[in-house]
């Protein structure tokens, strides 16, 4: 097991590796002078020098890279262009937002998609499945923002116009503001990516378990007299919990990189809406820092789905 663990974590080094390079070679190497950027278009040829070996840019290409890689490490992604900030401290002060809108929004889809999808498949055919199935079906046809708009409309300018607020239409309240001023404003982004994502997860729950539920082990559960409930979660729900945290892990690791839609929907100061902002404002260090944060955020997340798949595979240990 551990074995397997460590190679799985070299690979997930590789991979961060590989991803160095290519945002190093995408930002440092394409065309467009870094230093002129930061001096501005009317600095003098000294102070465009000074800049430039400030950044290291006057070194080798392979000194330049080291040392990429090295502020990297060090959680050094530079300053901002546009603020004039440490990227860090940019980043920094948009993920608890980030983390709040997948953290709910990850238990919401959970508690909604997979009973949904055990229920499909514990009755397929009957008006469960057909309602599950349909209820999947339109709310992963909705694209994120007519669904958050729609939200919007019903859970929030409806009872306006009666004269009483039951969401607030966006922003973020801090934890430290208290969990249910917090909760509160976040409800309607949790539910409008829950419900999205809920559909997914019903679909995948039903197929896996419409699979599982048929093999020979369930049939001789079955038989032997097990309670209908321990068949179905005991034994055909856990066999599905492979293929779902395998798609719950890469589903985590992209919001975490940045739920652009949603948090620009909600007029949430995410790190998606971070990332908008400076690819129009061309901030390369900000961007940097995205591209690499999120790269790390999906390699971090298959590595730990890689060590559930080990622990809940007993085959994979040896």
């Amino acid at each position: 097991m551990i074995k397997n663990i460590m190679k799985r974590f070299v690979s997930a080094v590789i991979i961060l590796l590989a991803l160095s390079i290519f945002v190093f070679a995408l930002f440092y190497i394409a065309p467009g002078n870094p230093a002129r950027l930061i001096a501005g278009e009317k600095a003098s040829q000294t102070v465009l020098d000074q800049v430039t070996h400030n950044l290291g840019l006057d070194k080798p290409l392979w000194q330049q890279y080291l040392l990429f890689v090295s502020h990297a490490l060090s959680g050094n992604f530079g300053i901002s262009y546009r603020n004039q900030m440490p990227v860090a401290g940019l980043i920094a002060s948009r993920l608890p937002v980030t983390f709040s809108l997948v953290g709910g929004a990850v238990v919401l889809w959970l508690l909604i998609g997979i009973p949904l999808g055990v229920v499909s498949a514990t009755h397929p055919g009957t008006w469960k499945d057909r309602l599950a199935q349909i209820l999947s079906q339109l709310f992963i046809s909705f694209p994120s923002f007519v669904l958050g708009m729609f939200l919007l409309y019903l859970l929030y300018f409806l009872p306006k116009r009666h004269k009483f607020t039951l969401f607030p239409p966006g922003g973020y309240s801090q934890l430290a503001n208290g969990f249910a001023q917090w909760a509160w404003h976040m409800t309607l982004p949790w539910l409008t990516l829950a419900l999205l994502m809920a559909a997914l997860y019903q679909r995948l729950t039903r197929a896996e378990m419409m699979d599982v539920l048929g093999e020979d082990y369930i049939r001789t559960a079955r038989a032997k007299g097990l309670p209908e409930h321990k068949v179905i979660y005991k034994h055909g729900l856990r066999s599905t919990l492979t293929v779902l945290t395998t798609q719950l892990g890469a589903d985590i690791g992209s919001l975490l990189s940045g739920s652009i839609i949603i948090e620009q929907v909600f007029g949430l100061q995410g790190v998606g809406s971070l990332a908008v902002t400076s690819v129009n404002t061309q901030d390369r260090p900000v961007i940097i820092g995205v591209v690499l944060l999120g790269g790390f955020f999906i390699v971090m997340m298959n590595l730990l789905v890689d060590v559930l798949h080990v622990a809940l595979e007993p085959t994979l240990r040896k």
